[in-house]
């Protein structure tokens, strides 16, 4: 029999401290796998404590997880689902129990405590000839998904490499911090330059289309940057900014020459969620999460669901693991989930 490893207390404060400082510095990344470790790491500590709860260490774990993706995007059910999906990974009655009560406690804090959705913008309608074109983004965002595990994998490997601390973050912070010059949306989580973008083609202003495949090959290249070296975050925002930009230049580009009249912003909804479902093998997870980025994103539930289960089908085919696995269970290995 093995013996357990345990996450130290440290690791608390340190994801948050880490993340905060690597997203407002620039870093391409989010505070989302930051948060995730840490309150993982909570319910680490709690399994650690001699009280009866200790045979319970996966249901204190996940119960942390649930409350602080919760909190994070204002969705308890999108915590409960990622704690399932994701982190448990089984369906057994205390883990139930133990979601549920944390999702709960977690929508207490989300109604008494200001919350916005992150992009203000409202969905209109969809139509049901566009459903083809969801079926096109979904597979478009595996692909996409598979290029950032690609570069997530092999910049991390190659950023090992270099032994010197000083020398590795340096030099990525150089290459990183050229990128956000060229490209100032690139800039942290990037929430920002996509709200100003999504803002311009609603207004339906001309959005370069080479700008626009420029940021969905440069934001995981610049997040993947950002992780190997050394920086704490992990693959919720890039993967939801480069999949909103994917599913705006399908839609621009059809309306531009073939005259499909596709709803952009519908599109970059079903696009980040595709994306993000792919990246982290939770189909349920992103159509939850994405339906709540704006605030009647269940307008969108059909096609969102499409995008999703297509991309995270495809992504399957293409790479046997993800880049949520690979960059959560590589700096989170001590939990054991």
């Amino acid at each position: 029999m093995t013996r357990e490893r345990t996450s130290p207390f440290f690791k608390i404060p340190s994801h948050y401290i880490n993340g905060f400082l690597t997203v407002i510095f620039g870093g391409s990344t989010g505070v989302e796998v930051s948060t995730v470790v840490a309150t993982a790491t909570v319910g680490n500590m709690g399994y650690k404590r001699e009280f009866s709860a200790k045979m319970y260490k996966r249901e204190l774990i996940c119960a942390g997880v649930a409350a602080g993706v919760a909190v994070l995007f204002a969705s308890p059910l999108a915590g409960w689902l990622f704690a399932m999906e994701v982190i448990a990974r089984k369906l057994r009655k205390s883990l139930v129990i133990s979601c549920t009560a944390s999702a709960i406690i977690a929508a207490a804090f989300i109604f008494f405590f200001d919350h916005e959705p992150l992009l203000h913008f409202h969905i209109k309608n969809w139509n049901w000839y566009a459903i083809p074109f969801f079926v096109l983004l979904g597979l478009l965002s595996g692909t996409l998904a598979v290029y950032f595990t690609f570069l997530v994998t092999r910049i991390k490997s190659l950023f090992a490499q270099i032994h010197n601390n000083f020398l590795r973050v340096n030099l990525g912070a150089l290459v990183v911090g050229f990128l956000i010059l060229c490209f100032p949306v690139l800039y942290g989580d990037s929430y920002h330059g996509l709200n100003h973008i999504l803002e311009t083609a609603i207004n339906e202003e001309h959005i370069s289309l080479l700008l626009l495949a420029s940021l969905i090959l440069l934001k995981p290249l610049a997040a993947s940057l950002t992780l190997g070296a050394g920086g704490d975050g992990g693959v919720f925002a890039p993967s939801i900014v480069a999949g909103a930009f994917l599913g705006l230049l399908l839609a621009i580009f059809c309306n531009n020459y073939f005259h499909t009249n596709l709803v952009p912003l519908n599109f970059a909804l079903v696009g980040a969620a595709a994306t993000l479902s792919s990246a982290i093998f939770a189909p349920f997870t992103a159509l939850i999460l994405a339906c709540n980025l704006v605030p009647n994103g269940y307008s969108l539930f059909i096609p969102i669901v499409i995008g999703c289960f297509t991309a995270k089908l495809f992504s399957q085919r293409l790479l046997p693991y993800n880049a949520y696995t690979y960059d959560f269970y590589k700096s989170a290995k001590s939990q054991e989930v």
